[in-house]
């Protein structure tokens, strides 16, 4: 069984002080994807040891902003192929996206960690985040070809539906939940033939959320978005077994804004 756990940690170093490392560390993953890590490789690489997970394999991106972006795919074995070209130059070296390849039992998975920043709507960030998205979906298209396992995991910054979102009629117009940015999730779908596994598995909404504001009573009252995904081709998607949101128990035992989510696939990795 292959488990693969992403996170949204919002900042690699705050998570560890908050006690982020040791969950992750105990839930017997084989792949553990982080976004938003705020770190340099070698910040992160230290915090990773210190937090007992110096022996995983990381393939890292670090943001080209410092303290902004950065993503990370920790594996247990040596993946075979790294790589953080999602295509258009404009996109390299700006820390959301990392792909690494696994041998398994059924083939090569390649795994994606990925994070896509907010935007804002009717601006030129709205449209810096649509053109990603553009390249996203072209990246997937080529790896679904011929039965391909491949697995996108990593904050979206999107809402689906307005079962992925608690207050939905009061964000109508605003980036996060425009048709636009869920038009390009339908096509990943529809086109490309990804499935969002945690939605597949657990049925229809609202819910369950994966990130709440710090401010407020948003986490109390479960006032949520769904914006961190698994999106696997089909292929893929149809050896999923079990998908979870591990939200915190309470608002004193959260280590991010966002809740990691895992998903349990019927593959043994090499």
């Amino acid at each position: 069984m292959m488990r693969i756990v992403t996170a949204n940690v919002n900042g690699i170093r705050a998570a560890a002080r908050r006690g982020g490392l040791d969950w992750l560390a105990r839930q017997d993953a084989d792949v553990i994807a982080l976004q938003e890590v705020r770190a340099s490789d070698e910040q992160l690489l230290k915090v990773l040891a210190d937090g007992g997970l110096g022996e995983w394999h990381v393939s890292a991106a670090e943001g080209r902003a410092k303290g902004h972006a950065g993503v990370a795919v920790l594996t247990r074995r040596q993946p075979t192929r790294v790589s953080s070209d999602v295509g258009p130059v404009e996109f390299t070296d700006v820390g959301r996206w990392i792909e690494v390849e696994l041998p398994s039992d059924h083939g090569t998975v390649t795994v994606i960690s990925t994070y896509v920043h907010t935007g804002e709507a009717e601006t030129p960030k709205q449209d810096e985040k649509f053109r990603f998205l553009d390249a996203v979906g072209e990246r997937l298209a080529s790896l679904a070809e011929n039965g391909g396992y491949a697995v996108l995991t990593g904050d979206l910054n999107i809402c689906h539906s307005a079962d992925d979102l608690k207050n939905w009629k009061g964000n109508v117009g605003k980036a996060g939940f425009l048709p636009e940015e869920q038009a390009h999730l339908d096509r990943w779908i529809g086109d490309h033939e990804y499935v969002d596994v945690q939605r597949a598995l657990h049925g229809p909404g609202p819910g369950p959320y994966t990130w709440w504001s710090w401010r407020g009573k948003a986490f109390d009252n479960d006032a949520g978005w769904r914006i961190d995904y698994q999106f696997a081709s089909r292929a893929l998607a149809e050896r999923a077994t079990r998908a979870d949101v591990g939200r915190a128990a309470a608002y004193a035992e959260r280590w991010s804004d966002h809740a990691p989510v895992t998903v349990d696939y019927d593959v043994t990795l090499d």
